[in-house]
């Protein structure tokens, strides 16, 4: 016998606008759909629309918000994270959003380069991330003397280090792999401001190499330059003894 099954669960409403407005901006293109022609395809009312999207471009963009919310929360429970680490972790949730529906997010880029609305609209939403690493990153280098300074170029090289890959992948139309490229560009950030290269840890380590011992020489104005480089010679072997 075989088990009733009920009704098939219907899609977020949110999700069934983005749907519909993505179809007609491909369809139509982006200036020549209004919100009056997605709300019909939806079959909903124009105040739904305006419930979950502000403007046309928002629904070009439907999962940024909640990957942005998913990145801050991540960041707020990796205290114990080296800070670097942390937010190069944090940039693989967005590549993760855009490698989980390859198609769609190749279709966006295509569309976003067409648009220059919607360059400028990504841009913003680009910064928007950026700013939640830098934010992140100026609580763990509070102590800094440079702190702010570093967090913002952290930030800034993370986010140049994650792009640049993300769209190499989305101009091959999606192929190969994208995580494995971003890994890459994200080693370089780890390398260059992780511990042991300029971070925190590195600064100390400058602090102990300014503070090692330095000899003093006196020497007699009159004195022959291969006189005072053998007196130098000497004093920097019986140092090193």
């Amino acid at each position: 016998m075989t088990e009733a099954r009920g009704p098939a669960k219907k899609a977020p409403m949110r999700e069934v606008l983005a749907k519909a407005a993505f179809q007609l901006f491909l369809e139509r293109g982006f200036e020549q759909t209004t919100v009056d022609d997605i709300v019909a395809l939806a079959g909903v009312g124009r105040r739904s629309f305006f419930r979950y999207f502000p403007s046309k471009e928002d629904a070009v963009f439907p999962d940024h918000e909640s990957c942005l919310a998913d990145m801050t929360a991540f960041l707020e429970a990796a205290d114990d994270v080296e800070p670097v680490d942390a937010v190069c972790d944090a940039a693989r949730i967005v590549l993760r959003m855009y490698a989980t529906n390859p198609e769609f997010s190749v279709q966006r880029y295509r569309l976003t380069q067409e648009v220059p609305g919607l360059r400028t609209y990504e841009l913003s939403v680009v910064r928007r991330y950026e700013r939640t690493m830098a934010g992140y990153l100026r609580g763990r280098y509070a102590d800094a003397e440079d702190g702010s300074l570093r967090a913002e170029v952290i930030a800034a090289a993370v986010v140049a280090a994650h792009n640049n890959t993300l769209r190499s992948w989305l101009r091959s139309g999606g192929d190969g792999d994208a995580e494995a490229a971003v890994d890459h560009a994200l080693g370089l950030v780890r390398e260059g401001w992780g511990n042991g290269a300029t971070g925190v840890d590195a600064a100390g380590a400058a602090d102990d190499e300014a503070h090692e011992e330095v000899v003093v020489m006196v020497v007699s104005k009159r004195a022959p330059m291969w006189r005072v480089v053998q007196r130098v010679e000497s004093a920097l072997g019986q140092e090193s003894d």
